[in-house]
């Protein structure tokens, strides 16, 4: 009798232990910070209106062929 109270208080002890234990292995990082913003400068608005008129140019010239 005394070892099947001894086997049961060690499995109760080792789900404890286990459910304790998944809890820190299974939690999740905290959220991270804010990222840094890049700043958007004259340089792509200019890249975007070279874009722009290289594909005017380019329908220009199909419809004149």
């Amino acid at each position: 009798m005394k070892t099947k109270y001894f086997l049961i208080s060690i499995l109760l002890i080792l789900i404890i232990i286990i459910v304790s234990a998944s809890t820190k292995v299974l939690s999740q990082p905290g959220l991270p910070s804010a990222p840094s913003q890049a700043p958007i400068d004259g340089g792509l608005y200019l890249l975007a209106a070279a874009g722009g008129a290289y594909a005017f140019k380019k329908l220009r010239e199909r419809k004149s062929e």
